[in-house]
C-alpha cells in the first residue's frame, strides 16, 4: 500500500468528534431491538443541538437462513419508536426483497460469452453435452 493510500485510509478511519452518539439498546428478546442514539459532545455531555435518533433491527427467516433488517424509526421518543417498529420493519423487508429481486434479474440477464463459460464455449464440453460436462443426453 502506498503512502497516499495509507493516508486516505487513515483519513476515512478518523472518528467524527462532532458527530458522536451514545448508544442504548432496548429489546423484547423476541422480535427485535431498538437502538436509541443520543447525541453527545466530544466531552461525552448531552448535545441538545442535534436530535435523538432511533434505529430498529430484527431478522426474518428465509429458506436460506436469517435475513437481518436494520431501519431508521421516525420517532421522538422510545414509545413512538415502539409504535413505529412494525411498519418500518415491514417497509425494510419489502425494500430488501425488491433489491434482491433486482439483483437476481440483473444476474439472470447477463450475457455469457464463450470465454466466460470456460471449456471453450459450449456448455457441457461440446454439442450434446459430452461426458464430463453438465448436460448428458441418453
Amino acid at each position: 500500500m502506498s503512502d497516499s493510500q495509507t493516508d486516505q485510509t487513515l483519513e476515512q478511519l478518523t472518528v467524527d468528534a462532532d458527530g458522536l452518539y451514545q448508544e442504548e439498546n432496548f429489546t423484547d428478546r423476541r422480535v427485535g431491538s431498538i437502538q436509541r442514539l443520543s447525541p453527545v459532545t466530544r466531552e461525552g455531555k448531552p448535545d441538545d443541538s442535534r436530535p435523538v435518533l432511533y434505529v430498529g433491527s430484527t431478522q426474518v427467516m428465509t429458506p436460506v437462513g436469517a435475513l437481518p433488517l436494520n431501519f431508521e424509526l421516525d420517532a421522538a421518543s422510545l414509545d413512538e419508536a415502539i409504535a413505529a417498529f412494525p411498519a418500518a420493519a415491514s417497509a425494510s423487508l419489502e425494500q430488501t426483497m425488491e433489491q434482491l429481486q433486482e439483483m437476481q434479474r440483473e444476474q439472470a440477464s447477463r450475457i455469457m460469452t464463450p470465454d466466460q463459460m470456460g471449456g471453450g464455449g459450449m456448455p457441457g464440453g461440446g454439442p450434446g453435452g459430452a461426458p464430463g460436462g453438465g448436460i448428458q443426453l441418453r
